[in-house]
């Protein structure tokens, strides 16, 4: 009951606070501009972040365990994660790109905040040695910590290409994850998935085809830094060697995508976060599906490593 209570609240949040946002959006600017990169043709209001932050955060403060060394650490990193969103789409608004560096240092800075609260990956069990759980070096738990949430911020700001694609990816990878939190007993992380699903849903209600209203790169980071906490705080805990790979399938389109980009972009002689149209949306774009077909054909290959993550798990190996 109450993960369906926290579902609607964040659902109904989002839902209310996103037309006077888009109408604020508009009245000051705040509008994403049509590029030759980009699929729209007409301007776009952005700060469906701010709505998506409240929206999570109303519901996760009201039925978590209070403001706790964790959860302060979680909300301080994902609130520097919504600032220097928004700063980079005010940026984008303007015809203007925001430098990189800065933007990494901060998601980098949000990461490093959970780690020290509590949310770190500290290794796995070994299944093939009578169960031992094999602890990592400390400097190995920081790294792969931190490299975990940073990545998954930058995949699904990288998926955000298209109406609906990251938002819809995003409920995917959170509704995989909460059945994985409830198969495992982890009702935190159960409980930030669910409601994770809220906001996302609420949110896609505007941002179908044809969108009404961005997330930007400031809803976008916020969503991939509570998924990388999830998995952090959930299927990553006590997890075999192979139950590894659960998070990461529950993750598959935005991660194998973003992997062959940055790695096509650095053959190339490319900067690996200079925006192109080297994404899995923009080519299947180009080999003639429309964007509605890419939308759907991305989604179901997304619920299909779900699928697989999920039997992964039940094969407890």
């Amino acid at each position: 009951m109450k993960y369906a209570v926290a579902f609607a609240l964040a659902f109904i949040c989002v839902y209310y606070l996103i037309p006077p946002l888009r109408k604020f959006a508009l009245s000051i600017g705040f509008v994403d501009m049509p590029t030759e990169r980009k699929i729209h043709t007409e301007p776009v209001p952005h700060l469906a972040s701010i709505g998506i932050f409240i929206g999570f955060m109303a519901s996760f403060l009201l039925f978590s365990d209070g403001m706790t060394r964790r959860n302060t650490g979680f909300i301080a990193g994902a609130f520097l994660v919504l600032a220097i969103g928004i700063v980079d789409d005010w940026y984008k608004t303007h015809g203007k790109d925001f430098p990189a560096l800065p933007k990494a240092v901060v998601q980098v800075t949000a990461a490093i905040i959970a780690y020290f609260s509590g949310f770190v990956f500290t290794g796995f069990t070994n299944p093939f040695n009578h169960g031992d759980y094999v602890m990592l070096p400390v400097w190995l738990q920081f790294l792969l910590t931190v490299t975990w949430i940073f990545g998954v911020i930058t995949v699904i700001n990288f998926s955000d290409g298209l109406d609906g694609l990251a938002g819809s990816l995003s409920t995917i990878s959170a509704m995989t994850l909460f059945i994985v939190a409830l198969a495992k007993g982890q009702t935190k992380s159960a409980l930030m998935s669910v409601i994770l699903v809220g906001v996302a849903v609420g949110y896609l209600k505007y941002n179908k085809p044809p969108a009404r209203i961005y997330m930007g790169d400031a809803g976008a980071g916020f969503m991939g830094y509570v998924l990388g906490i999830i998995a952090l705080d959930g299927a990553f805990k006590q997890a075999t060697v192979l139950s590894m790979f659960v998070p990461i399938l529950a993750l598959g389109v935005p991660i194998f995508d973003n992997l062959f980009v940055v790695a096509r972009r650095l053959a190339n002689g490319k900067p690996f976060y200079k925006p192109d149209r080297s994404q899995v949306h923009y080519r299947l774009l180009s080999a003639g599906l429309s964007p509605k077909q890419v939308v759907m054909f991305l989604c179901l290959v997304s619920v299909c490593l779900s699928l697989t993550s999920i039997i992964l798990l039940l094969l407890k190996v």
